[in-house]
């Protein structure tokens, strides 16, 4: 068996997801808005079919960020941002529903959840492509597509070790998307340029800010975002880690080791934007995060598995198969050093080649553990299997 080994199929059969919402506006409001919309679903439909569904919105709004604004600087149609918000709302419906589905059809499985969290770890990249034309950020939509990842992965790796997804009181599936989507809404009414101005000039109720230099509202939108957002969300999940840690007299050091391949990635793909002589990330910037945004979803993926496979806590050395394609970027990129600026291959080139890659890589994963998982349970990927009573 590939990359489920015979521990791992005893224990898909024990497995029962646990997660817990503690958002008050999903209870209140959302909650009872997803219940009326999965009845609208027929019960011959598929729970994966809907998620997929609901990620092919985004592949759609990323799409037409590319179509109008190819660089992400420009401003695009102002029915573009319309369309983000709204592909954007129905991404975030569907994957709320497709839990339901599955309840409600019985047909709930370990796969479910692999397929609905590597389809979210995917969505990281496309939304932040979305969102980088309905802002203008430019090269900056990589670190939006980062601040992103960082709160994605590590939610990830604490749900490995407490055995619960626990979503606090204002979280990002709930209260960020709908931000998101309220702010393409909002750009359709005000312009994309509302963004790119500094600060102070579109929110005049910051015009007293003195001496700070000019930034884009967008800038100061990412700042806000690490400062209150990103950082106290990374304590809380290295503080519950280590409480689960703690107690079971386990390694810090081997938890922390399971960071190791996302810390590699974000910091070659930087290294590699930093010596390309063509400026990838300002003039290829949907190539630069969709392979990143591939080779991060392989990690998380491979995290998930581990999870639901109730393998050793610890570094995944196959998880740093997505990591393989960046050294040999590096090192075109340093080529150009010896050559007038001029790399042995053309990085246009190397990053479709990236793409080519890391697709390929998480497509090869993807399917393999469908067949697998599919084989063990005896399931089917897009059609409901009844279970026995």
């Amino acid at each position: 068996m590939g990359y489920i080994g015979h521990h791992g199929v005893a224990t898909l059969h024990k497995y029962k997801y646990s997660g817990v919402d503690n958002s008050l506006l999903a209870k209140y409001i959302l909650q009872p808005f997803w219940s009326r919309c999965v009845t609208l679903f027929p019960l011959w439909m598929p729970p994966n079919m809907i998620t997929l569904t609901g990620f092919m919105f985004l592949v759609i709004s990323a799409l037409l960020g590319y179509i109008y604004s190819p660089h992400l600087d420009t401003a695009p149609p102002r029915w573009v941002h319309l369309a983000h918000g709204m592909l954007l709302f129905l991404y975030q419906t569907f994957d709320a529903v497709d839990g339901k589905q599955a309840r409600r059809t019985n047909s709930s499985s370990p796969l479910g959840e692999l397929f609905d969290h590597g389809c979210d770890a995917l969505a990281c990249a496309f939304e932040s492509l979305a969102f980088g034309s309905t802002a203008m950020c430019g090269r900056t939509t990589f670190w939006f597509w980062v601040i992103a990842a960082i709160p994605f992965y590590l939610a990830t790796w604490e749900h490995f070790f407490t055995n619960t997804l626990i979503l606090p009181i204002v979280n990002g599936p709930t209260e960020g998307l709908m931000l998101i989507y309220a702010c393409h809404f909002l750009t359709f009414f005000l312009g994309a340029e509302w963004w790119a101005q500094d600060f102070r000039k579109s929110i005049p109720l910051f015009s007293w800010v003195p001496l700070v230099p000019e930034i884009p509202l967008y800038g100061a939108v990412l700042f806000l975002m690490i400062v209150f957002g990103v950082l106290p969300t990374i304590g809380s999940n290295i503080s519950n880690v280590h409480v689960v840690v703690r107690a079971r007299k386990g390694s810090m050091l081997l938890a922390l080791a399971m960071l190791f391949p996302f810390g590699v990635l974000m910091a070659s793909v930087l290294i590699w934007s930093f010596l390309s002589p063509s400026d990838i990330m300002h003039n290829h910037p949907h190539l630069l995060i969709v392979g990143t945004g591939f080779a991060f979803g392989f990690l998380v993926g491979r995290m998930i598995l581990a999870h639901l496979c109730d393998e050793p806590k610890g570094l995944k050395t196959g998880m740093c198969m997505s990591l393989l394609f960046i050294p040999l970027a590096i090192a075109n990129a340093l080529t150009a050093k010896l050559n007038d600026g001029i790399p042995l291959v053309d990085e246009h080139f190397m990053l479709l080649l990236y793409c080519v890659f890391t697709v390929g890589l998480y497509l090869h994963f993807a399917t393999s553990v469908i067949h697998e998982i599919t084989n063990a349970l005896g399931i089917s990927c897009f059609r409901i299997t009844r279970k026995e009573a």
